[in-house]
Parts: C-alpha cells; sequence; structure tokens
C-alpha cells in the first residue's frame, strides 16, 4: 500500500529539484524531463483517481439549461432495512428461491427475495393480500434500525433535482402526511395531489456476501415490494398533465407505468389508453423523459412500446434488467438471452440500444419523438442519442457515473478509497455488426462511436465497496444525466 505513494513522493522531489536546476539544463531536456516525470506522476495515481479528475473537467454545465421540471407520477415512502433481519422477525426459514411475478402471501415472498438476492439483481413485485401486507409493513416500519425516505421514482427524481436551487420543481403523484414531511422544500405539490394516508414500499437490502441459509448475495441490491393502489392506477396521472399549464415546465419527467402490473389485464389496458391520451396532451415542445423500472409481464411491456408510449416520450432511462426485458418483450436483438452473466456485455446492451432507436426512434419517416437513452448498470453506464437532437451528453453520462459513486457511498464527493472499478478495460461495441474494439483510458474515461446516425456515450462507473443505500440509485443517475443534458431547439 506505501509503495505508490512513496513513487509519487519521489517524483515530485526529482521534479523541484530539476526545477531549481532549470537554468543548467537546455530548455528541450528540461522540457523532456519534465513531461516524462509529470506523465509517471499521473500514472502512480490509482485509475479510480484519474477518472474522477478526468470527469471532474468534463462536466460542465450546459448553454441552455432547465429552470422548472415538473416530475410525476409515483410517489411513497420508503421503508428501508435488511430484507434477511425482516424476513427472520416475520418468523419466515430461509429456503429455496422462486421467481414470483405476483407476491401472493409471505412464502412468495421468502421464494422471491431468495431468488433475487442469490442473483444480486434489483426487482419490484405488487404484494395482492392487503391484509398481510399492512401486518409486514407495520413490522418494518417498526423494526430497530428502519430508516424511512422519499420513495418512487417520480418523488426520488424530483427530490435529487430539487437539491440543485436554481430549479424550481413540481411534483404530482399520491403525497401523503409523511412524504410532504420528507419532501425538499424546492419541491411544489399540487393541492389536488395531497392525500390523507402515504403509500408505503418495503425496500429489503441486502450487501455483497451477505448470506441466508444457503443464499449468497454476489453484491449489493434491493428486493422492493408494495400493495400500492393509488399509484397502481396511475391515479394522478390527468392532475399531473393538467398542472401543467400553470407551471409552464422547461422538462418533463414522467414514471410510474410499471405500477399498473398490478392490476387485472383489462383495467391495465384501458388505463394505458388513458395515459397515452393524458401524455398526448402535454405541448410538443416540451421534452418529456420516461423512467422504465422493474416489470415482469411481456405483454404489457409490448404495449408500452408499441401502442404509442415510446413515440410520445423524447427520452428513456433504465437499468439492465429493463433492457432485457424490453428486448425479449418485443422480439428485438438477443432477445433469446435469459439474463446476464456478471457484467452486462457491452457489445450486447449496445446491440439493443441500437435497436430502440433505429426501430422505435425518431426518423424522417417515422412519427417518433424518441431520441435518447440513458441506460445505467452497476459497472457502466451508456447514454445513446439520435444525432441532432442532444448536446452536452459528455458531461451528462459522467455526472450520471459521478451520481452512483457519491449516492452509494454517502460521500459528498468520490472517495477512490472506497469505490473500485468493475467495468472491462477492453470491450467490443457490437455482438452483431462488425465492432469497434475499444480499450478504456482512465484519463479520458468518457468513450464516443457512432452507428448509423446514432451516437454512443460510454463511461465506466466507480462501484462502492460498502454501499450504505442502493435505493433510488437509478432515479439519482438518471436526474444527474438529464440536469446536464442539452435538448437542442428543431
Amino acid at each position: 500500500m506505501w509503495q505508490r505513494p512513496v513513487c509519487v513522493g519521489l517524483l515530485a522531489l526529482a521534479l523541484g529539484y530539476l526545477c531549481l536546476l532549470g537554468p543548467e539544463l537546455p530548455h528541450s531536456a528540461l522540457r523532456n524531463l519534465s513531461a516524462s516525470l509529470l506523465g509517471g506522476l499521473r500514472r502512480a495515481r490509482s485509475l479510480e483517481a484519474r477518472m474522477v479528475a478526468a470527469w471532474q473537467a468534463a462536466i460542465v454545465r450546459p448553454a441552455r439549461g432547465w429552470a422548472r421540471v415538473a416530475v410525476g407520477v409515483n410517489a411513497c415512502v420508503d421503508v428501508v432495512l435488511s430484507g434477511v433481519k425482516l424476513l427472520e422477525a416475520l418468523g419466515l426459514e430461509p429456503g429455496d428461491g422462486k421467481n414470483h411475478a405476483v407476491l401472493n402471501s409471505r412464502q412468495d415472498l421468502k421464494e422471491a427475495f431468495a431468488h433475487f438476492m442469490e442473483k444480486g439483481a434489483a426487482a419490484e413485485r405488487f404484494f395482492s393480500d392487503a391484509e398481510s401486507f399492512h401486518h409486514i409493513a407495520q413490522t418494518a416500519s417498526e423494526y430497530p434500525g428502519a430508516q424511512l425516505y422519499v420513495g418512487g421514482n417520480a418523488a426520488l427524481i424530483g427530490q435529487k433535482l430539487a437539491t440543485n436551487p436554481d430549479l424550481k420543481i413540481l411534483l404530482c403523484g399520491p403525497v401523503g402526511p409523511k412524504l410532504h414531511e420528507l419532501l425538499d422544500d424546492n419541491v411544489v405539490v399540487p393541492p389536488e395531489s395531497m392525500q390523507e394516508r402515504d403509500e408505503f414500499h418495503l425496500i429489503l437490502e441486502y450487501q455483497a456476501g451477505e448470506e441466508w441459509g444457503q443464499v449468497r448475495a454476489p453484491n449489493a441490491n434491493r428486493f422492493i415490494f408494495s400493495h400500492d393502489l393509488s399509484n397502481g392506477a396511475l391515479n394522478m396521472l390527468e392532475v399531473f398533465v393538467s398542472s401543467l399549464d400553470e407551471f409552464q415546465p422547461d422538462l418533463v419527467v414522467l414514471s410510474g407505468l410499471h405500477m399498473m402490473e398490478g392490476q387485472s389485464k383489462e383495467m391495465r389496458q384501458r388505463r394505458l389508453m388513458e395515459a397515452v391520451a393524458s401524455i398526448s396532451d402535454i405541448p410538443t415542445d416540451i421534452p418529456i423523459h420516461l423512467e422504465l423500472a422493474s416489470m415482469t409481464d411481456q405483454d404489457f411491456m409490448s404495449n408500452i412500446i408499441h401502442q404509442q408510449v415510446f413515440p410520445l416520450v423524447n427520452s428513456i432511462g433504465l437499468n439492465e434488467q429493463e433492457l432485457l426485458f424490453l428486448t425479449q418483450s418485443a422480439s428485438g436483438p438477443h432477445a433469446t438471452l435469459a439474463s446476464w452473466s456478471g457484467v452486462p456485455d457491452v457489445g450486447v446492451v449496445s446491440d439493443i440500444l441500437f435497436w430502440i432507436l433505429k426501430e422505435h426512434g425518431k426518423t424522417t419517416e417515422r412519427a417518433s419523438d424518441l431520441t435518447r437513452v440513458h441506460f445505467h448498470t452497476l459497472a457502466y453506464h451508456i447514454l445513446v442519442t439520435v444525432d441532432g437532437y442532444w448536446g452536452n451528453q459528455v458531461a451528462a453520462v459522467a455526472a450520471g457515473a459521478r451520481a452512483a459513486g457519491t449516492q452509494a457511498c454517502a460521500t459528498e464527493t468520490i472517495d477512490t478509497s472506497k469505490v473500485f472499478l468493475k467495468a472491462p478495460l477492453e470491450f467490443v461495441t457490437s455482438q452483431i455488426e462488425s465492432p469497434s474494439k475499444i480499450s478504456l483510458n482512465p484519463d479520458e474515461p468518457v468513450v464516443h462511436w457512432h452507428r448509423e446516425g446514432i451516437s454512443f456515450h460510454f463511461t465506466p462507473v466507480l462501484v462502492c465497496k460498502d454501499p450504505v443505500r442502493t435505493v433510488g440509485l437509478g432515479d439519482a443517475i438518471s436526474a444527474e444525466g438529464l440536469l446536464y443534458s442539452e435538448v437542442y431547439p428543431q
């Protein structure tokens, strides 16, 4: 551990000695030796420190930023605690994992938690039994060490954006008294959006290497479940859209469509069509970002893609589970891939992202507004844009990666002793077409490539060794990426 600091110190002393001898040495020799020693100083720093320095230089504010952002429509109170400890408190014994699209009992909860903990994958499920859920929620909220936070993708994105004093944020969603108390003062909630009771979501966290029976988590993550009827019916969508006339936002951020999975198929279909009609009422000169979340019903996802939701939005945010589910639901590239093995292959991810914009994005022949996708996974992020519509994306993807490193470790700035590089140092840009092979340079960590009028911006993430809180990480990443993005007037 001591070799690198000693090397840095000796190099610095040598450089200082050179400066003193400067008048006695030829100018060219001094310049060459100084450059060599400075290069040695840079190399002596860790990969992580070099990346942080490069990000800092790259993260610049856009020429035209946002002033007013409207966010809706899912909001709740998150109860965050150890998943293993809650299941033990409920008297549930460890056993084999099994995936359940909907949780109907405590047994289903136990099996689904074990299934995703073993994979180290994030997931979100609806708990159908109201009485059983309320008992579990009470046990969770009263458990020593349980913490209550702002929850729901829309509220989390609004809360993250509200930390910027130059922004005014409108939040529409089912906001109860506890949630209203937790929200930043910079967040405006319309009176029509307030309700008497909060919606609670239970966030069961686990750490890397944590064990429950035979299950061992490969990395830190969380399992989320709720019995949330207000968000499940998108009750506040019409209130949200009607509030936009008075608020006059520069940007609209929409999330919560995944919450409808708990509804019957008929109800879900009807509500989705009503949602499409409401979103269509938003003026076309206001860009819309859609944040996706964990889903299990392929027909529903296919409807979201094909039934005019994707063409109505300008930007999408999603993670590796949602990306794979999306391509499986719509028979896209690599749809036969059952699951990711370790860090998602960059070439595979790139192929699917390219397909989203090529098949569902804006072209001269297609009436679609979709021009941007922000993909985030634990090890890296990729921002993909149709050329000519978005600017400052180098800063945006770097800012998103920086947010991942600071929020997971709960630090103001990235502490390089608490993070590590997990992204591949070499990768190919496609597994379908003749790819480019890219070697990562930590001094230039944002990599850029083109494919048929579509730009890709890739950067690694510095992964927190001992994450403090994983909930809302994707929302914080998307919010930060949007904050530094600039949309070009058309």
